[in-house]
């Protein structure tokens, strides 16, 4: 069944309920990566118009407004790549599936991603689920790591070496 929904580019975003390392969760299976995406209203009704399953969750505050958001799924098997890549003061890095689960923990600046549908239907029930395409994500960086940024990194055989030679001491 061909696609009706277009992808949608999503730029400074705020990612909330973050599980890029698929840990099983009171709302996630073991394995099922997943995070949510806060949108604004006007944005939020365009994407439901259009088809896209747009949650809503209530106001913490009476003053405050309840907070639309999408679900989006991250999937690194399958017939589609996904590229995450983590920008700093260093550069981009790509991250592979066995590296995005520290996007659990980072400090995010800024994230922007596309994200595509997949519409599925089974027996009498369809619906749309976002699925990542690409996210660019800034970090905040640890002020330690931003002084010693300029050092390179030591081989891993060189600081080896350097305990072995510790402890004979």
């Amino acid at each position: 069944m061909p696609s009706r929904i277009e992808p949608v580019v999503l730029e400074n975003c705020r990612l909330l309920f973050r599980n890029f390392s698929g840990k099983e969760g009171r709302f996630a299976p073991e394995g099922r990566r997943t995070f949510s995406v806060a949108l604004e209203h006007d944005q939020a009704a365009a994407m439901e118009a259009a088809g896209w399953n747009i949650k809503t969750l209530n106001a913490r505050d009476e003053e405050d407004e309840p907070q639309p958001i999408i679900q989006v799924r991250v999937g690194f098997k399958g017939g589609r790549p996904i590229r995450i890549v983590l920008v700093t003061t260093r550069g981009k890095t790509q991250l592979t599936e066995d590296l995005v689960s520290i996007l659990d923990w980072v400090e995010i600046i800024k994230a922007d991603l596309i994200i595509r549908p997949y519409e599925w239907e089974v027996g009498e029930k369809s619906g749309v689920t976002a699925y990542l395409q690409s996210l660019f994500v800034t970090i905040r960086e640890d002020p330690l790591e931003l002084k010693y940024a300029d050092l390179p990194d030591a081989p891993d055989s060189a600081i080896s070496a350097q305990m072995l030679a510790a402890e004979d001491e």
